[in-house]
């Protein structure tokens, strides 16, 4: 994958998103669509797919950058060798560096003159925002969750609108600078730019979650293999996120240490055997369990079903209770919605019962939404953070970069800044 900037572009509007998990990385890249029909546009069309088992990584943190720039090699290779083309820019996932949310409050005079474009970045500007901010961590997202115009509140956009101070509260989300260097580091070893991160649990919020859920009240939850994500929903807006250092591969990992066997039977025997909801047939349901160090056929043990529940089991309502305290701190009960579980480990038989017990609330479970050209065999539970990357990339293709750099910016010349100094002071 040694690539020549010069001679190995990428053909014109593709767009990457890479899902560094792990379990498994993962790359898609897509075509954005140009054609607009009666109902908008139909939406991106993939055109290369790449998987790779994930190696380097714990809990979602780069604990091996040969082992993960090597996986993640892999897993880009493959998407590239089946686009037919060499990707240079990607959009990637952050679930390392205890993603933290907070609710900052800014607000700026504009004199009573016309709200601008310009005012809506003045308002934004980063500087503001890393006020009581630790220098340990970095701002991932900054998002507008309402704007107050002379202080009255609810105001969807104030481009246009006239007052003597433009206020909103924006929704911070900060994670540690070092993993994310770490991240940045490993990804650009592999000739690749990080054009934005985006925190895991949001992008799988982005491809499961529908418009009426996200304006309603909801909770996104990624039960991934080593993370678990939970993403809130309110009128429209994400106001809440983080991510708990536990997952499916905690669950297999007691199955391998309870029953004495590898950790790739105890994978294999959760996935085709597991449950979280013991049965009056489980005690006369025989598995066989092969032990670790052993070969041969003398080298495996019988045991019941009911041995392999009564040790996923007490995992499982772990999590679920660390996810319940975690919601109830961040006030979701008062946001009356509902839970929608996606994620790999989702898919554990009973799990969605069990939840829907643990939070008193309709539990949805969810993959996806569909995209054109993404191969069924990507389109589960397991691959909702990739697909809201894509997403995500394509919502910043359509509106570039640039464009807003260039609206964050002063006026140019002096003649320019002469005039924005007299529209704000007269």
């Amino acid at each position: 994958m040694k690539r020549n900037s010069s001679s190995a572009k990428p053909r014109s509007g593709f767009v990457a998103a890479l899902d560094i998990g792990t379990t498994k990385i993962c790359c898609l890249i897509a075509k954005p669509s140009v054609e607009r029909g009666p109902y908008g546009a139909s939406g991106p069309r993939v055109v290369g797919i790449g998987t790779h088992q994930a190696q380097g990584l714990r809990n979602g943190a780069i604990i091996d950058m040969d082992a993960a720039e090597h996986a993640i090699r892999a897993a880009v290779e493959r998407a590239e060798l089946m686009a037919g083309d060499n990707i240079e820019r990607v959009v990637v996932n952050v679930s390392a560096g205890k993603p933290k949310s907070k609710l900052v409050a800014c607000d700026v005079s504009i004199g009573g003159h016309g709200i601008t474009e310009y005012d809506i970045h003045r308002l934004m500007d980063p500087s503001s925002l890393q006020v009581g901010m630790a220098e340990d961590r970095e701002i991932i997202h900054k998002i507008p969750v309402g704007f107050t115009v002379d202080g009255n509140r609810g105001v969807r956009d104030p481009i246009g609108m006239f007052g003597e101070t433009l206020g909103v509260n924006v929704h911070t989300v900060t994670a540690a600078i070092a993993p994310l260097r770490n991240l940045r580091a490993v990804v650009e070893r592999c000739h690749l730019h990080v054009d934005s991160m985006v925190v895991s649990p949001y992008a799988s919020a982005l491809s499961c979650l529908v418009e009426d859920e996200k304006k309603m009240g909801a909770a996104c939850i990624d039960i991934g293999g080593g993370t678990t994500g939970i993403a809130l929903f309110f009128d429209g807006e994400l106001v809440h996120t983080e991510i708990i250092p536990v997952g499916g591969n905690h669950i297999t990992n007691d199955i391998a240490r309870g029953l004495s066997t590898p950790f790739g039977h105890a994978e294999r025997m959760k996935n085709l055997y597991g449950t979280c909801l013991a049965s009056a047939s489980d005690d006369g349901e025989v598995i066989q369990v092969p032990l670790v160090g052993e070969d041969d056929e003398t080298g495996t043990v019988q045991v019941p079903r009911s041995m392999l529940v009564g040790i996923i089991r007490p995992r499982a309502e772990e999590i679920l209770d660390l996810i319940q305290e975690r919601l109830e701190k961040a006030g979701f009960s008062q946001l009356a919605g509902r839970v929608v579980l996606t994620g790999g480990t989702s898919q554990l038989t009973g799990l969605g019962e069990m939840a829907s017990q643990a939070f008193s609330h309709h539990v949805r479970m969810a993959s996806p939404r569909p995209t054109e050209g993404l191969a069924e065999a990507v389109a589960g539970p397991a691959f909702s953070a990739v697909s809201g990357l894509l997403q995500y990339a394509v919502s910043e293709a359509e509106e570039p970069l640039e464009s807003v750099i260039n609206m964050a910016q002063p006026p140019n010349g002096w003649l320019g800044r002469i005039g924005h100094w007299l529209r704000e002071n007269f």
